[in-house]
């Protein structure tokens, strides 16, 4: 069989320089390897996924990115969850978690944070080509061979020992390998937007993440910079569209609908279009192949409940890259290593998919629950451990979070806690819109 001469072979091909591809692009490029990343899209361009969590600060450390973060992006030092009915919620902060070592992460706008991080790529030896399609793919036993097409039209192939997909919800290689496996418990329909002008907390406060928890629907609310905050609601897709608006009309509705929402949006004015997006939760039933990895979203992507998209991105980025680099150096490692792979991020995605699965599935008994926080044997800290980002490895926290669940399992027979009805009502006076007391 023919092999491909060295001088023309990246050692790395990646597709897409989302978050994903441009923090692998950089771990390769550091480490030495000549790779190049193709990306359809001309950033800075619209996404959401806007709050992070605190354990990617290390991964931030390491691409050397930090300085420019905390330049560019609000701190956010934890968030706060609300039950609908307005009687009940409470803030928790990172810093409180299980043997917590990092207390904030960031609030992003994802155009500019995409953008920054593509170009830390690009400034740190990864070769960047926006607004370049792959068109087709061939796999040999010893490379990959890739078509690409610009957006002039100009059509080139380049050759690789390996593919890294970070083509996020486009998933090339799931779809090109009928991978993808969607949740169908999980079809969810989010719409969306930003706004200037949201009423905040004071100090500290007014960088968390705000969840109002309903019965059929939640909503965020993310602090972005001094002034604007993304919102948004999440809700069955079949409620969705028994509703039979466009989205602008739904979200305006749905908001509108909730006192607690409209108490800290009476001043506030839209500046964006109103998005929105549909049965964003699936996973791919293989990570890896002879020459290829899947990361981020182009793995799976998990419920945007918990801010866990962007953490799992960066995440498994970094395993990816990582793993990459140790097969370039012994190609003899690479079934283990591929394996390793493939069980190390399986299991943190399984982490949040239980999350996420208990979130909806025992919707009431979990805010029960999660808003009577305790300090016995330290569960609420666990929790929110998870919450931060912690891949929840260490025994300690395994056995905490199964004693939650329990909990949780326990609510929908036995109330251990307190009953909330979830269902909005009009509040008696603007005090009462802010029913949070710190716990967890």
């Amino acid at each position: 069989m023919k092999t491909v001469q060295d001088d023309h072979l990246y050692d790395v091909a990646i597709i897409g320089g989302g978050p994903a591809g441009s923090t692998a692009a950089t771990l390769l490029a550091k480490a030495g390897r000549r790779v190049i990343v193709f990306e359809r899209e001309k950033f800075p361009r619209f996404h959401i996924g806007e709050s992070l969590l605190p354990f990617s600060v290390q991964t931030f450390d390491r691409l050397g990115v930090r300085e420019k973060l905390d330049d560019a992006f609000m701190p956010k030092f934890g968030g706060e969850i609300t039950a609908a009915c307005g009687t009940k919620g409470v803030r928790f902060y990172f810093k409180d978690g299980f043997r917590s070592q990092r207390d904030r992460a960031y609030q992003v706008t994802r155009s500019e944070f995409d953008k920054l991080l593509l170009d830390h790529a690009r400034e740190n030896g990864a070769e960047v080509c926006e607004q370049t399609e792959v068109t087709k793919l061939d796999f040999s036993d010893d490379a990959v061979k890739i078509d690409i097409e610009t957006v002039d039209g100009e059509r080139s192939t380049i050759d690789a020992r390996y593919l890294l997909d970070c083509s996020g919800r486009q998933t090339i290689l799931g779809s090109l390998f009928n991978l993808k496996k969607t949740y169908d418990h999980l079809r969810k329909f989010s719409v969306f937007a930003h706004y200037e002008n949201v009423e905040r907390l004071s100090g500290k406060d007014a960088t968390l993440i705000r969840m109002v928890r309903g019965l059929d629907r939640w909503f965020w609310t993310i602090p972005l910079t001094e002034t604007r905050t993304s919102v948004g609601v999440v809700m069955d897709t079949a409620t969705f569209r028994a509703t039979k608006l466009a989205p602008q009309a739904a979200l305006e509705k749905f908001i509108a609908e909730q006192p607690l929402m409209v108490e800290r949006m009476k001043n506030a004015t839209r500046v964006s279009p109103v998005y929105s997006a549909g049965d964003f939760s699936y996973r791919n039933t293989r990570l890896a192949g002879e020459r290829w990895l899947l990361a981020g979203d182009a793995a799976g992507f998990i419920d945007p409940v918990f801010s866990s998209g962007v953490f799992l991105a960066i995440m498994s980025a970094e395993k990816a890259a990582d793993t990459l680099e140790e097969v370039l150096r012994d190609e003899s490692k690479r079934s283990r290593s591929f394996n390793k792979y493939s069980r190390t991020v399986n299991r943190i995605m399984d982490i949040y998919l239980t999350f996420v699965n208990s979130w909806y599935r025992n919707g009431k008994e979990f805010l029960e629950v999660f808003l009577s926080p305790s300090d016995t044997v330290q569960i609420a800290a666990a929790v929110n451990a998870v919450l931060a980002g912690n891949d929840g490895k260490s025994l300690a926290i395994k056995w905490r979070m199964w004693l939650f669940y329990f909990f949780v399992w326990v609510q929908r027979h036995f109330p251990i806690v307190p009953r909330l009805s979830l269902v909005p009502k009009q509040m008696a006076s603007p005090s009462s819109a802010d029913p949070i007391a710190a716990g967890v």
